[in-house]
């Protein structure tokens, strides 16, 4: 098994806390005509306004048909936190001037958003617990360790649950910015998960242990989930692992570009749950 030395602390990360990275990622289209009042520029923001508003009914349409907790009230919540959600242009991916015989010059824009719920009503709805095992609430993946502190020559062992079945990259940071992806890797290729399910890192064909070697510090483990495919990343294979040949912040937008699920025939708008969580960690010799 080769042996990859990586410097861990991991602080203790039983729950992960649900308003604080759950989102929905769908696509919307809009649209606006000049007529006699407006500018090519006010079209062309007002077709962009158009399309975030559509985003969020799409967004909040999905989660209302996938939601059904058990507590009335927290499904509602929920549902609300949707209703006054932000939006986030993921990218934009078609736009046009085009000539409508009725309505004269008119302007069109394709995004793929994400629209990003009530935080404050999210974080009201997390202190019910028994939420995180729900498989009919949105999607919250759990991450956690073996123990909350490690030291030179430790072993890291790494948990991931979700509440139903999602695809996830699982990162590591390590404190000299270094950063490397542990799931999935070259010989640990899938990228799906059930839910309900702990998964253990490394384990089964992973070819890499996790053990505490300098640099100490402060690190990071990071988790980005979804219930469609995830968007690609730039990777290099470095043994049982990848190397990640791109800055922290753009993996976050480049997973984003998730592949939207079609619509099923009498299902409401199509969408992609997403989730995002990392755990502070440090080591020390």
């Amino acid at each position: 098994m080769r042996r990859v030395f990586i410097a861990w602390m991991v602080s203790f990360f039983l729950i992960s806390p649900l308003y604080a990275s759950q989102s929905t990622i769908t696509e919307a289209d809009g649209y606006s005509c000049m007529g006699y009042d407006k500018s090519k520029k006010q079209t062309e923001e007002e077709a962009l306004a158009n399309a975030k508003r559509k985003a969020v009914e799409y967004a909040s349409t999905y989660i209302e048909s996938e939601t059904h907790v058990k507590d009335f009230q927290l499904e509602k919540d929920i549902i609300s936190a949707y209703a006054n959600a932000a939006v986030k242009i993921i990218q934009e991916l078609e736009k046009g001037w085009y000539k409508d015989q009725s309505s004269g010059d008119c302007y069109r824009i394709r995004i793929k958003a994400e629209v990003i719920p009530d935080e404050r009503v999210m974080k009201r709805v997390s202190k019910d617990k028994s939420i995180l095992d729900d498989p009919s609430a949105p999607l919250n993946v759990q991450v956690w360790t073996d123990k909350k502190d490690y030291k030179q020559g430790d072993k890291i062992k790494i948990y991931l649950k979700g509440n139903k079945p999602f695809y996830a990259r699982v990162i590591y940071q390590d404190a000299g910015i270094n950063l490397v992806q542990l799931l999935p890797n070259p010989y640990r290729t899938d990228n799906y998960f059930n839910g309900g399910v702990v998964y253990e890192i490394p384990s089964g064909g992973d070819r890499f242990d996790l053990e505490v070697s300098p640099p100490f510090g402060e690190e990071q483990i990071m988790v980005y989930a979804g219930t469609s495919l995830l968007g690609d990343i730039k990777l290099e294979s470095a043994g049982g692992l990848y190397r990640i040949r791109i800055k922290t912040e753009d993996i976050g937008n480049l997973t984003r570009g998730v592949t939207i699920k079609a619509k099923e025939e009498g299902k409401g708008a199509s969408a992609s749950e997403f989730f995002e969580d990392k755990a502070m960690i440090r080591t020390r010799k």
